[in-house]
């Protein structure tokens, strides 16, 4: 398969996900705005982790569907991918990422400078040290599941997509309260550059990423097929 449309693969792949899972968060704002119920932390976790199920449905068997710097780092620390495509990777990732956060302040304005266009941040009296704590815990989650579903050719077929649904899910169910959930550096760059909410940013890339590579050492080291 050509290498562009692995990196095509990628970009629509993040757009979506950027799109639906800070959308979710526009959308709740948007409704609440209008006196509505509003969708809450279980409406955006399971739009999430929806968006993330379908997506893998339909780019992993091109891309291998990342849709996540923090996957693409770890594949490429854990020596599954060449340094060159791991980057053309992330570009591909950031740039699908920053296209949806300027759909979202196209289409929802009012969520510009009040819920800063679904970007990440810390709840109010959460440690900068309890926020990558958090992403990192759920992070390296995400990423071990992906292994053992995506990646690991003895897991069923058939079930990655749901498997690595479901903990993006939970992943933000849990996590949402206290950093937002995100898992994934692209998932709150995208909305950060469009709002320009910035604030501690710097969480969103260190726990993820961190996370990511341990649960590919850990996996490579305790669960991988060593056999020749």
């Amino acid at each position: 398969m050509k290498a562009y449309k692995k990196y095509l693969a990628e970009f629509v792949g993040t757009f979506a996900l950027v799109f639906i899972a800070a959308g979710s968060v526009c959308a709740d704002f948007y409704l609440r705005q209008a006196g509505g119920q509003g969708l809450g932390l279980l409406g955006i976790s399971i739009a999430f982790g929806v968006v993330v199920i379908a997506i893998i449905y339909t780019t992993s068997y091109v891309s291998g569907s990342h849709v996540n710097p923090a996957v693409t780092i770890s594949f490429w620390i854990s020596k599954r991918m060449d340094p060159n495509t791991a980057i053309m990777y992330i570009i591909s990732q950031i740039a699908g990422a920053t296209l949806a956060g300027l759909a979202l302040k196209t289409l929802f304005p009012d969520a510009l400078k009040t819920v800063y266009l679904g970007t990440c941040m810390l709840s109010p009296g959460v440690s900068i040290g309890r926020g990558i704590l958090m992403e990192f815990i759920i992070s390296f989650l995400l990423v071990f599941t992906i292994y053992g579903t995506l990646v690991d050719k003895r897991a069923s077929a058939g079930f990655a997509g749901i498997a690595v649904g479901l903990v993006v899910l939970f992943g933000v169910m849990i996590g949402g309260t206290i950093s937002g959930g995100a898992m994934n550096p692209a998932r709150v760059f995208g909305p950060a550059i469009a709002s320009g909410q910035f604030t501690h940013h710097y969480v969103w890339w260190i726990g993820p990423i961190l996370g990511g590579i341990v649960a590919g050492f850990v996996y490579d080291q305790l669960f991988a097929d060593t056999r020749k």
